[in-house]
């Protein structure tokens, strides 16, 4: 396993392992035996780095989400963990009533929710301090000098250490960083966002902005990245939740564009080249970036948790990196 630092304040910043473990199914979809199981291999390989949210997983059976903190939890009382593994969840998209759909009708990121949500996740996970705390989502109807200052409460506190967004525009990012600064509060400098070597189109509304996927990595995002030192990028479903390698797995529709096909021939090269997995190439070229990217992976099995793994010790050439990189 390979490490890096997050954070620049010497009293919340941690060092990871560059992959990220996600439990979003652990306790609905994927059972507790299995879910302790890949995170057991998880900790045996080095990873240091384990992702939630307080949403997670409502869809399944029609709650409001906290399976995934709650079995989590009882995971950490189990194996005795302590600090040294490193707990990121999420709080703003909670659904203010039990649903099996997504809808704009969640909790947001008003400083009562923030405070009430945060002691919530920490009351679950059993730890003393939320590692990394994330706005989850967006949210336009609470002032963002109002959101500003509930997050920087909660790690006076205590209650929780770093700060990060995702699903955010990057103006919306700066401008929250910004306000931090000049209060003398603490700012996001984790940013969670979908990312992987196929790019979705821009373009196409979603649920909570006209203006196209907020969700997405884009070319703005990945500048503002590389010009702020601070800041740390983390990809969510790069594996395209099996695409990749699984015919019964479409892309989906916002892949239908004429960059799809050549960066997957592209792909098919570098595969045959190494001898490596397409997911294992995948995420090789997100850690090895001249923006080092931390993939956030998600295992339903031992076996899938060892591939992704092993990616860190694959090594793409120059030449097969340009070509990845130049192919549009």
């Amino acid at each position: 396993m390979k490490y890096r630092v997050i954070g620049s304040d010497p009293k919340t910043r941690r060092e990871v392992s560059v992959v990220s473990l996600g439990s979003m199914l652990f306790g609905t979809v994927t059972d507790e035996a299995t879910s302790f199981a890949l995170l057991d291999r998880f900790v045996e390989a080095g990873g240091t780095f384990i992702d939630t949210s307080n949403n997670y997983s409502f869809w399944v059976n029609g709650t409001q989400g906290g399976e995934s903190e709650e079995l989590l939890g009882r995971w950490i009382r189990s194996r005795g963990i302590g600090d040294e593994i490193t707990f990121a969840t999420k709080l703003g998209a909670r659904p203010n009533a039990p649903t099996s759909g997504f809808s704009l009708d969640i909790e947001g990121l008003s400083a009562k929710v923030i405070r009430e949500s945060a002691e919530r996740s920490r009351d679950r996970l059993g730890i003393e301090r939320i590692h990394l705390l994330y706005a989850h989502v967006m949210d336009e109807h609470t002032p963002l000098e109002e959101t500003v200052e509930a997050f920087g409460g909660v790690v006076e506190d205590g209650i929780a250490g770093l700060l990060g967004a995702s699903n955010h525009w990057a103006w919306r990012v700066e401008r929250a960083r910004a306000l931090a600064a000049a209060a003398g509060l603490p700012g996001y400098e984790v940013l969670q966002h979908h990312h992987s070597y196929l790019r979705q189109r821009m373009d196409t509304p979603s649920l909570r902005s006209p203006d196209g996927n907020q969700g997405l990595v884009s070319g703005d995002l990945l500048s503002y990245v590389r010009a702020t030192s601070s800041l740390t990028q983390v990809a969510y479903t790069p594996l395209l939740s099996g695409a990749y390698v699984r015919e019964d797995k479409p892309l989906g529709p916002g892949f239908e564009h004429a960059g799809t096909e050549p960066r997957l021939a592209a792909l098919a090269e570098v595969v045959k080249e190494t001898g490596a997995t397409a997911n294992q190439v995948v995420l090789s070229w997100l850690l090895g970036g001249d923006i080092p990217i931390l993939p956030l992976v998600g295992a339903s099995s031992v076996a899938q948790l060892d591939e992704s793994l092993a990616a860190v010790d694959l090594e793409l050439t120059p030449e097969q990196r340009t070509k990845l990189d130049t192919t549009n």
